[in-house]
């Protein structure tokens, strides 16, 4: 038995402003490429078809062209689960007429599922899909009082699973759960609050190979047999060191599974480039594309016009940059002492070690104290309020604080 495994699709991702639909195609042309040399006997997309409950119309067209190709024009049978993104009613829209096809969708449960049923030349391997549901959803639609929190739905779904699977058959779980342990990324939705959404790998011990979704690395879940394919692209620049991939499992006559991870090469990579801006205008080095999603830390500390139109006339796809020298302060606090006792050049060494986290170098102390000289200078009239004489009062009156 061969069969694909993927998930984490998210149609119509909006990526820092950026519809990332052409990008999709572009992956899932060469996703489609894969399926059509590799000839599995079945592809597994284990949840968060799309990106939200309600997709644009892009997306649900490039669905619709991937899945007929790879059904009709492939003849290849697609089993899909509902992820926490996806609506499992509009996903599950004609689930019992698809299936006759060869497409079979899941998107909740109910006392009438049955395994997905596909044979080799060793007999049947029974495939068995856990959507993301809510805990209430499964004491509802199963019947089940004791699904009070994700663990134990989990372990309520898995039972319903094992009861309707033959002793001793090989057998396949596509589920999409935050198992215990696994490493997520910024681009996941949280199930629940407080770690509560967090399911124990023992559930799926007791399959030959577990499918899951949610987490947008790829790597396995505990064991190597439970695995996360991780997303389609990368959707954080927390994933800019990812290897996307989709995995290709061979089953034989006992079960015992192998597994190769197959990369997908998007049209943009997402990066994270960090320097000086003088250093950044520079270019990338030969090989590397201008072109990519990037993501820029500047560690510049002085003032600078335009960042972002001169980063984007080397880079046009920088879609975000960070400035840690601005951020790098404490909270704000009066100046230690009486203030109406320190000078001007005190209190702004004071209030620039709290904005900046750092105290002030002798040059800046000479700028800064050039500049009181100067105000001091300018228009330098005491009876209309000039300058020295309106820093004194503003001193004594607190004003200046």
């Amino acid at each position: 038995m061969r069969f694909i495994h993927t998930a984490d699709w998210h149609l119509g991702r909006i990526f820092h402003g950026v519809h990332l639909t052409d990008d999709q195609a572009y992956v899932l042309e060469q996703f489609i490429g894969l399926v059509h040399d590799a000839r599995p006997d079945a592809v597994l997309i284990a949840g968060d078809i799309y990106d939200r409950s309600v997709p644009p119309h892009e997306a649900v067209q490039l669905l619709d062209e991937v899945l007929y190709r790879i059904v009709m024009d492939c003849r290849v049978p697609v089993l899909i689960i509902a992820g926490n993104h996806d609506s499992a009613r509009r996903l599950g829209f004609g689930h019992r007429l698809l299936a006759r096809q060869g497409l079979h969708i899941t998107s909740q449960p109910d006392n009438d599922l049955a395994p997905v049923v596909i044979e080799d030349c060793h007999g049947p391997v029974y495939f068995c899909p856990v959507p993301y549901v809510d805990p209430p959803v499964v004491r509802d639609c199963l019947g089940v009082q004791d699904a009070r929190g994700h663990d134990s739905a989990m372990a309520v779904l898995v039972d319903y699973w094992q009861a309707r699977v033959p002793g001793g058959a090989r057998k396949v779980a596509l589920a999409h759960a935050f198992v215990a342990g696994g490493e997520g990324s910024e681009s996941e939705r949280p199930l629940s609050i407080g770690g509560a959404d967090k399911v124990q790998v023992a559930h799926f011990r007791a399959f030959n190979y577990t499918a899951l979704g949610h987490l947008h690395k790829a790597q396995p879940a505990g064991e190597e047999q439970i695995r996360y394919a991780g997303s389609l692209m990368k959707y954080s620049f927390s994933e800019a060191e990812h290897k996307k991939s989709v995995t290709l499992v061979e089953m034989d006559a006992r079960g015992v599974v192998t597994r190769e991870e197959i990369a997908l090469c998007p049209r943009r990579d997402v990066r994270r480039l960090d320097g000086f801006l003088r250093d950044l205008l520079v270019g990338p080095p030969p090989g590397v594309s201008r072109e990519d999603y990037i993501m820029v830390t500047l560690r510049d500390s002085g003032a600078i016009l335009d960042a972002m139109g001169k980063l984007r006339e080397v880079y046009p796809n920088v879609l975000h940059i960070e400035r840690p020298h601005l951020n790098c302060g404490g909270d704000l606090r009066g100046p230690g002492g009486d203030h109406r006792r320190l000078g001007e050049l005190d209190l702004f060494a004071s209030f620039f070690q709290q904005v900046a986290g750092e105290e002030l170098t002798s040059e800046q102390q000479r700028v800064i104290a050039g500049i009181v000289e100067q105000i001091y200078r300018q228009d330098y009239r005491p009876e209309q309020g000039g300058g020295a004489a309106r820093l004194t009062e503003q001193r004594e009156t607190g004003v200046l604080a």
